[in-house]
C-alpha cells in the first residue's frame, strides 16, 4: 500500500513498492520456467502480473470500504496510485523493453508478452477508472460532509483567489519555467511522474496558434490550503491544521489560473494537465563495472531518460493536443489514460495526514517487548542481559522497533565491551538512527562492517549517500556479491565477556528502517545462540570476503539453499501424508511465483497435505483445482499495516519446524538474492508464528480468498451479518495484555 511510505503495499517492496503501501515489491524478471512435469496440467499457474493487479485492486477495495475511516480511505487511494506508478515503471516497462528487443519469452502460463501487455493495460484502464470514480463520487463528497473541501480555483471567492494570486507571485511564479514548442524550440523532455500543463496560445499580432509546456514543480506542495478566513498557504504538514473547515486547491489549478504571468502579451486559449510514466528500472552490468558505486550513479542518471510507457491526460483533452503528446512521447493510443481532473492522486497523502482523529485509525503506540522491558535494577536494563535470558521473538509494529532493534545497535555502539558490529542495510530512512549508531561505533574504535545494498530499487540514491557517509566515518562498507542483491536482514554484535567472546544476533523479515517499522508487520529474532552466531559470522564472511563452501546450522541461505530446503520439507510432508500421518504446510509470504516450489505444493496437496498460504500480494498458485490443489487454500490480509513478514512452518511429525526470514517465493529471491531464514527453536515462539497464519486462514477473521480462476473474494461478515474480526486489530488489542505480563 510506492510509497510517504505505503502501508497496504509498501498497505512499495513502497512498494520492499518493498517494495508502494507502503508500496509492494513488484520487480522481478520474467524467467523461463523449467520443462513442465508430465503429471501436472499445463494451466496450473496464475499469471503473476495479473495477480499483482488483483493485489492493487484489494488496496482499492480498502478505499471503497465505508467501514475504513475516511482519511484512511483517501490514503489507500494514494497508495493505489503510487503502486500503479511503480507497476508501469518496472513491470510494464520491462515487458515492453523485452518485446522491443525481441527477447520476450512466454510467461509460465504460456501467454505471449504482447498479449500480456495488452491485457495488463486493459485491466489498468478499468482499475484507474474505478479509482477515479471512488475519489470523485464517494471520497470527495464524504470529505466535504466533514469540512474538508477539495475545490477548483474557479470555485473560490474573490478574496480567496486574491490571496492565492499573492501566494502565486511570491512563492510559485519564481520557480516556474515555461517552455515553448516551435521550430526553434523542440518538444521538451518530460520527466517521469511529473505533472504538466499543455498550454495552447495565440499571438494577438499574427493570430498564430502556439504551444507550450509548463511543469508543475515537484518541490512545491501538491495541494494549497485555504483556511476558513480565506488565507492561502502552502501545506507541507497537514497534521498541523486545526479541525475547522478547510479547503484545498490543486497546485496546477493555481498555476493555470495565472498563466498570463508566464506568457505576457499572449492570449491563453486553453490549458490541459497531463502526466507521463517512464521506464525507471535500473540495470547495471556488474561484471563490467570496476566500481559498482560509480556504475550505479551513472545508471540512475540514465533512468531519467527512459522511454515513456503511460500517458495520463484529462478527459476533455482536445484531439490535436492528444495527438501531439502521443507522437512526441512515442507511445500508442492504448497507452493513454483519460481521467477526470485532478490527475496524480498520490498527493492525497496530504489530505490523509490532516489532524482529524475521528476520521483516522485509532491511535496506536507500540510497546516494549516484555522480555526487553526494564526492571528495577539498572544492570537488568542492559539489552544484552535480556537476550542472554533467552531468544526474543519480536513482532513489529506491535513490539516497538526503537526499544528493541534500534536500542540493540545503539547500546552496542557505546558499550566498551563490544568489539565489532556487522550489519546489512537494504533500505533505511534518510535520518536513520541505525546508520548513526554504526558511525558512532566506528568513531568509538569498534570494528564496523556495513553491507549496503545500493541496488535496492528506488532507494538507490539514498543508499549511495549513506554508503559514502559511512565510509567517511571509518565504517568498512561492502556491496555484497557480484550478480546478487543482498536482501537478508542481519545484525551481528561481538562482545567481550567474562566467559569469552559472545555473539549477539538479530535476524529479521523487515528492513532496518525505523519509519516503516511503524507501518510494516514483521518479525525479528534476537539471540546469542552460539550456532546462530557462527552462522552469521560465516555468512558475513561470505558477503565481504571469500567463503563459498560455508555450511549453516540454524540458517537456510539463498541462492543455494532456500528453494531446496523448503522443497525438501514440503516433500517430507507429502511422504508423511502418504503413510497416513498428520501432515501440513503453512506459509506466509508477500508473493509466491516460483514454479518449482508451487509444483512441490501441488504434489503435496495431491498426497493429502493441507497447505495454507497467506500471500499479501502476488500468487501464481491456482488453489482448489480437483485432483491438483483441492487441499490448498490461499488467503490475503491487508489493513492499516503492510503485512510483510515471511513464515514457513511444517508439521514435522508433530514437532513443528518453523522458520522466519527475508525470502519471498519468487525467482529473484531464490536465485538472485542473498536471503536468510532462521529456525525458531523455542516452542512457544513457534506456536505464536503458527497462530499468525491460522488466524489469517480462520473463517472467524476477515480476509480475501483466492479462487481457482484467479479472482479474490473478500469475506467481511459472518452468516448472521456481523463484521468478522480483523487480524491486525486483534494484535493491537493484545498489547495491553502484553504490558500487564511485563509488569
Amino acid at each position: 500500500m510506492t510509497q510517504t511510505p505505503p502501508t497496504a503495499a509498501a498497505p512499495g517492496e513502497h512498494p520492499d513498492s518493498e517494495e508502494t503501501y507502503p508500496v509492494p515489491t513488484i520487480s522481478a524478471d520474467l524467467d523461463e520456467a523449467d520443462p513442465e512435469p508430465q503429471d501436472l496440467p499445463e494451466d496450473r499457474f496464475l499469471d503473476r502480473e495479473l495477480s499483482w493487479l488483483a493485489f492493487n485492486e484489494r488496496v482499492l477495495e480498502l478505499a471503497e470500504d465505508e467501514a475504513t475511516p475516511l482519511l484512511e480511505r483517501a490514503r489507500f487511494l494514494a497508495i493505489f496510485a503510487s503502486n500503479l506508478d511503480e507497476f508501469f515503471m518496472v513491470r510494464v516497462a520491462g515487458l515492453k523493453r523485452r518485446i522491443a528487443a525481441g527477447f520476450a519469452l512466454p510467461s509460465a502460463t504460456g501467454m505471449s508478452a504482447t498479449r500480456l501487455v495488452d491485457m495488463l493495460i486493459d485491466r489498468a484502464h478499468q482499475l484507474m477508472d474505478r479509482h477515479a470514480s471512488v475519489f470523485q463520487d464517494h471520497i470527495t463528497p464524504a470529505l466535504q460532509d466533514n469540512g474538508v473541501f477539495l475545490v477548483r480555483h474557479d470555485d473560490l471567492g474573490e478574496s480567496e483567489q486574491e490571496r492565492l494570486r499573492k501566494l502565486f507571485r511570491s512563492d510559485i511564479f519564481p520557480v516556474l519555467t515555461p517552455l515553448a514548442v516551435d521550430p526553434a524550440h523542440p518538444f521538451p523532455y518530460i520527466s517521469g511522474l511529473s505533472l504538466n500543463l499543455a498550454v495552447e496560445l495565440s499571438d494577438p499580432g499574427t493570430d498564430k496558434e502556439l504551444f507550450a509546456r509548463v511543469k508543475v514543480p515537484e518541490t512545491l506542495p501538491r495541494f494549497l490550503s485555504v483556511d476558513s478566513e480565506g488565507h492561502a498557504a502552502q501545506v507541507t504538514d497537514a497534521s498541523a491544521l486545526s479541525d475547522e473547515p478547510r479547503s484545498f486547491v490543486p497546485l496546477e489549478d493555481v498555476i493555470a489560473a495565472h498563466l498570463d504571468y508566464l506568457f505576457p502579451g499572449m492570449d491563453v486559449v486553453a490549458h490541459h494537465t497531463f502526466r507521463v510514466t517512464r521506464n525507471e528500472d535500473v540495470e547495471v552490468e556488474e561484471d563490467d563495472a570496476e566500481n559498482l558505486l560509480k556504475a550505479m550513479e551513472k545508471e540512475l542518471l540514465r533512468r531519467r531518460f527512459g522511454p515513456a510507457v503511460r500517458l495520463e491526460v484529462v478527459d476533455n483533452l482536445p484531439v490535436n493536443v492528444r495527438e501531439r503528446l502521443v507522437r512526441e512521447l512515442g507511445i500508442t493510443d492504448h497507452d493513454v489514460f483519460e481521467l477526470p481532473a485532478p490527475l496524480d492522486l498520490t498527493g492525497l497523502n496530504v489530505i490523509a495526514d490532516l489532524d482529524r482523529p475521528r476520521l483516522q485509525f485509532p491511535p496506536f503506540r507500540p510497546t516494549t517487548h516484555h522480555q526487553l522491558a526494564p526492571v528495577e535494577t539498572a544492570d537488568e536494563q542492559n539489552i544484552f542481559q535480556a537476550i542472554r535470558r533467552g531468544d526474543v521473538l519480536l513482532h513489529h509494529p506491535y513490539d516497538s522497533f526503537s526499544t528493541s532493534v534500534q536500542a540493540f545497535l545503539a547500546q552496542a555502539a557505546v558499550d566498551p565491551k563490544v568489539l565489532a558490529i556487522k550489519q546489512t542495510l537494504y533500505r533505511t530512512s534518510g535520518d536513520s538512527p541505525i546508520v548513526d549508531s554504526l558511525i558512532e561505533a566506528a568513531r568509538n574504535g569498534k570494528q564496523v562492517v556495513a553491507l549496503v545494498e545500493i541496488k535496492a530499487r528506488f532507494d538507490e540514491q539514498r543508499n549511495i549517500s549513506w554508503a559514502r557517509k559511512l565510509e567517511q566515518a571509518g565504517v568498512h562498507v561492502v556491496y555484497g556479491l557480484v550478480g546478487l542483491k543482498t536482501h537478508c536482514k542481519l545484525s551481528l554484535v561481538v562482545r567481550q565477556e567474562e566467559t569469552g567472546l559472545v555473539r549477539y544476533c538479530h535476524v529479521g523479515t523487515g528492513n532496518y528502517h525505523p519509519k516503516t517499522a511503524r507501518l510494516y508487520e514483521d518479525y525479528g529474532l534476537l539471540t546469542n545462540d552460539p550456532q546462530v552466531g557462527a552462522d552469521l559470522t560465516k555468512l558475513f564472511n561470505q558477503l565481504s570476503g571469500y567463503a563459498p563452501k560455508a555450511k549453516f546450522r540454524r540458517l537456510i541461505v539463498a541462492p543455494t539453499g532456500v528453494r531446496m530446503g523448503l522443497i525438501e520439507r514440503i516433500n517430507a510432508e507429502a511422504d508423511r501424508a502418504r503413510k497416513g500421518k498428520p501432515a501440513w504446510v503453512k506459509i506466509k509470504v508477500n508473493s509466491i511465483v516460483d514454479e518449482k516450489t508451487i509444483d512441490a505444493l501441488y504434489r503435496a496437496s495431491q498426497a493429502g497435505v493441507q497447505v495454507d498460504l497467506v500471500v499479501r500480494g502476488i500468487s501464481a498458485v491456482r488453489p482448489g483445482v480437483p485432483g491438483l490443489s483441492e487441499n490448498i487454500r490461499v488467503r490475503s490480509v491487508l489493513g492499516r499495516f503492510l503485512e510483510h513478514s515471511r513464515i514457513f512452518a511444517f508439521c514435522n511429525d508433530g514437532e513443528p519446524e518453523v522458520f522466519v526470514g527475508s525470502a519471498d517465493l519468487m525467482h529473484r529471491n531464490l536465485d538472485r538474492r542473498i536471503e536468510a531464514l532462521i529456525s525458531i527453536e523455542v516452542q512457544q515462539q513457534r506456536e505464536l508464528l503458527i497462530e499468525n497464519i491460522d488466524m489469517a486462514m480462520s473463517p472467524e477473521f476477515s480476509a480475501w480468498e483466492l479462487s481457482e480462476d484467479g479472482t479474490y473474494n473478500r469475506t467481511l461478515n459472518d452468516s448472521e451479518g456481523e463484521r468478522l474480526r480483523d487480524v491486525q486489530e486483534t494484535y493491537i488489542k493484545r498489547q495491553p495484555k502484553r504490558r500487564a505480563k511485563r509488569k
